[in-house]
């Protein structure tokens, strides 16, 4: 019997500048932006400890310290929310860290693309080990029947060991703002990745089917990405590197076309849509949110 695969690690990467929020974003990175009352980041890292991941890696930039502060001790906080007796809030809080859990912080000196920062945390991944990378402005809403999409992605790579990448079908004429993906269809929403595309012009993608924030790769990518050459904009791909490593046949490649619903929060639509698609999951907002609808204090 094989010896499972466990995936310990997961990377953050949050150095970009978040420019179409500004200027909200100026002082503040975009993945501190609130969904309800979570910053968009944290709801990544729940995502990934639900997976049983517990080392928790942010490849972060100038004007980043937020993220940092965010998950760290805030003791005279902690102290007056119990001296006033608001336990809920202090425990709420609390769970922001969990007690198991590590964070570790490596700056990306200039944003380079999503491969440049994947490679900043090279010396803090061993050559033969899994690792996670969640992208956090693409928020992922579960409800009760869809399972933790990370937790489903070990799932797949215990099932079809070599990297899983998460995908979702969209409209053709969207294909160049994605890496795309084609292949053999394996069933259960997986796909056996035989060509991988960055950004392709709509008449030349091998498919509707496109990548999103969601990966579990493999150290054996850190050699694929050292040697990439700069692509689109002068950033190193992360999608040229895996699409190389499917060509080399280094190991398999397998996307997963994810069941929760996925929202941009790097644009302002999709951050709109995200929060309102989540106050209607919450019991206690979801009357007030019908309401405004309903009276048109929000469409008009």
């Amino acid at each position: 019997m094989s010896q499972s695969i466990v995936v310990k690690k997961a990377l953050f990467p949050v150095a970009g500048f978040g420019t179409r929020f500004l200027p909200a974003t100026k002082a503040t990175p975009k993945e501190m932006l609130p969904i309800i009352d979570k910053p968009l980041v944290q709801y990544a890292v729940e995502e990934a400890y639900l997976a049983g991941i517990r080392e928790f890696i942010f490849i972060t930039g100038r004007s980043k310290r937020a993220i940092e502060d965010h998950f760290d001790d805030q003791l005279e906080l902690e102290l007056e929310l119990d001296r006033t007796g608001k336990i809920d809030l202090l425990e709420k809080l609390r769970a922001t860290i969990p007690k198991d859990s590590h964070f570790i912080y490596t700056r990306q000196s200039k944003p380079k693309g999503l491969g440049d920062a994947i490679l900043t945390a090279r010396a803090l991944i061993s050559p033969d080990e899994y690792f996670a990378v969640l992208l956090a402005d693409d928020y992922l809403l579960h409800n009760k029947r869809i399972q933790n999409t990370l937790t489903s992605m070990v799932s797949i790579v215990n099932d079809h060991p070599g990297m899983v990448i998460a995908t979702e079908q969209i409209a053709i004429e969207d294909s160049r703002k994605y890496g795309m993906v084609s292949g053999k269809n394996l069933g259960d929403r997986l796909l056996n990745c035989e060509l991988v595309v960055e950004k392709p012009e709509p008449k030349d993608s091998p498919s509707t089917q496109a990548i999103i924030g969601r990966y579990i790769l493999h150290g054996k990518l850190f050699e694929f990405l050292q040697g990439a050459k700069p692509g689109s904009q002068g950033e190193i791909q992360l999608t040229d590197a895996i699409a190389h490593m499917i060509q080399k046949k280094v190991m398999p490649v397998t996307a997963f076309d994810i069941a929760a619903q996925r929202f941009d929060c790097g644009s302002k639509l999709g951050y709109l849509q995200a929060t309102f698609s989540t106050a209607l999951e919450d019991p206690s907002l979801k009357a007030g949110i019908i309401a405004l609808i309903n009276n048109n204090k929000v469409l008009n």
